[in-house]
């Protein structure tokens, strides 16, 4: 007892994938043919390839002597709080030369 389904070839699957894939292969044949048929335009580029260049708007020269005036500043401040509100002295004693000598004194143990 075969089928009726079996017997017609429509409904044979081995024919059924092969015109599937013909049709596929027909279709990207005729894609191809007209993108071949299309005038390509091509952008007019410079020979050479252009170079990106970062141009800084601060040198590194610069740079290094602004971060090291910004630590210089740093130590001068925190020299005037810790010895003037920390410690028992006035802040603006810290600029005069005889409050490092006297530091430099104690830590060398001239003075006690």
């Amino acid at each position: 007892m075969i089928d009726d389904k079996q017997k017609t070839p429509q409904w044979d699957h081995m024919k059924q994938k092969d015109a599937t894939e013909q049709q596929i292969v027909a279709s990207r044949m005729q894609r191809n043919q007209s993108n071949k048929r299309k005038p390509q335009v091509k952008e007019e580029t410079n020979a050479k390839p252009r170079m990106w260049v970062q141009i800084r708007l601060f040198p590194i020269w610069l740079r290094i002597i602004i971060v090291v005036a910004i630590f210089a500043a740093a130590a001068v401040f925190g020299a005037m709080f810790g010895y003037g509100y920390i410690g028992d002295g006035q802040p603006s004693d810290v600029l005069k030369m005889e409050t490092w000598t006297h530091i430099i004194d104690i830590l060398s143990g001239k003075e006690s």
